[in-house]
């Protein structure tokens, strides 16, 4: 339980600011009268969550063996983390526009690259058998953080403003280190698998179903994340308060998230992978199609709160499958590198998703759009049942 414990405070660590920026912000430059398009080109923010790939053979390779090899990367990232938090709440966001652009760069860099370290410790530290239930705590790691940071900061925003609710977040994540800083990581050191050169991404592509299992992983999420980058606009635009938006999709929505990716981990073991990849994708794919009932002018409260917390349900538990066979995908010499690069492909699909949402909200309207988004689940669906056969033989080698 210690070691889930250690981390779940990571996990939320990580999540609490990208959550802010990513979910909370995206809704109040709607309020100031910022654009459908500009707001899903806003995910490109992310960007670093994308390309953390690129530098997470140098997180494998080097590391303070001093205090441990992955938790010096962690402890290093979230010091910066909280220092770039208070950066980005001495500004004005009018007048200093572009300065919270590049702080929330930096950030979301300084996060993605814990995410690396974390993501491979945690590989080390859970056995096999425990990656399901590892799985669920960093999906509900991640959602604690999602309605502290998409939530709870929303209604802070309301009160404190944007320099307080960015100092609390700061406030957050320095004293979410104190776990990690109490830990003892049994790897002094990385194994001499790591590899700085070419070879480390062409050996990952050419083993055997890689591109099969390569485009499950881009297919997988584009659906959701169209979804959900415009559901929130839609919300403002039916005259929804800041703090409604906070109480309804960042705080019980997502605490509908947490029992979705405990329920997601409980079924794994009987369902399989298989199993779970296709039931949860269709349950998703559901959840996505259900937004179409706000769009066409079912927008009573209850409604409202039945399709946001279906969504995240469903959403949560289809996040357990895809993150256990990305783990048993990775080797723990590479882990870092092999988890990453995974998730790395999962984004590509979600940032393309993501900044096309916008436009196609614009051009077929908000009912078009959640159509597509659940159809594009459904795709994702009928490639697991085709291909996972193949892709579940050679997984693990």
């Amino acid at each position: 339980m210690k070691k889930l414990g250690l981390l779940a405070s990571l996990y939320v660590a990580q999540f609490l600011p990208v959550a802010f920026f990513m979910q909370t912000l995206p809704v109040f430059l709607r309020q100031q009268g910022v654009s459908l398009e500009a707001i899903g080109l806003f995910n490109l923010l992310s960007l670093p969550w994308t390309l953390k790939v690129f530098w997470a053979p140098i997180v494998d390779r080097y590391g303070w063996t001093r205090w441990g090899h992955y938790k010096s990367w962690i402890l290093a990232m979230q010091s910066l983390l909280f220092l770039t938090l208070i950066f980005c709440a001495s500004l004005n966001i009018q007048t200093h526009f572009v300065l919270l652009v590049g702080g929330i760069l930096l950030a979301t860099s300084f996060a993605a690259t814990q995410d690396i370290a974390t993501d491979a410790l945690a590989i080390g530290l859970l056995n096999p058998s425990e990656r399901g239930l590892g799985n669920s705590i960093q999906s509900a790691g991640g959602y604690l953080g999602g309605i502290l940071g998409g939530g709870g900061l929303l209604l802070l925003l309301d009160y404190w403003g944007w320099r307080g609710s960015l100092l609390t977040m700061a406030l957050g994540v320095l004293l979410l280190l104190i776990p990690i800083v109490f830990h003892r990581e049994k790897l002094a050191g990385n194994t001499s698998d790591s590899d700085l050169s070419w070879t480390v991404f062409v050996k990952f592509f050419f083993r055997p179903g890689m591109g099969r299992w390569i485009l499950v992983l881009l297919l997988y999420m584009m659906g959701v994340t169209i979804a959900n980058t415009m559901f929130r606009p839609l919300l403002v635009d039916l005259k929804l308060s800041l703090r409604q938006i906070g109480i309804m999709n960042g705080i019980v929505a997502y605490s509908a998230g947490i029992v979705g990716a405990f329920v997601g981990g409980f079924l794994m073991k009987p369902l399989g992978r298989k199993k779970a990849l296709i039931l949860f994708g269709v349950l998703m794919a559901m959840a996505n199609a259900a937004f179409i009932l706000p769009a066409i002018g079912f927008t009573s409260l209850p409604v409202l709160y039945l399709v946001s917390i279906g969504f995240q349900f469903a959403y949560s538990m289809a996040c357990i499958p895809l993150f256990t066979i990305m783990m048993d995908k990775s080797r723990l010499g590479t882990a870092g590198f092999d988890y990453t690069l995974q998730v790395s492909i999962v984004f590509v699909g979600s940032l393309i998703a993501g900044g096309i949402s916008g436009f196609v909200a614009k051009a077929i309207g908000y009912q078009g759009v959640f159509a597509l988004s659940a159809a594009i689940a459904l795709v994702s669906v009928a490639v697991i049942i085709k291909t996972f056969d193949n892709l579940s033989d050679n997984l693990s080698k």
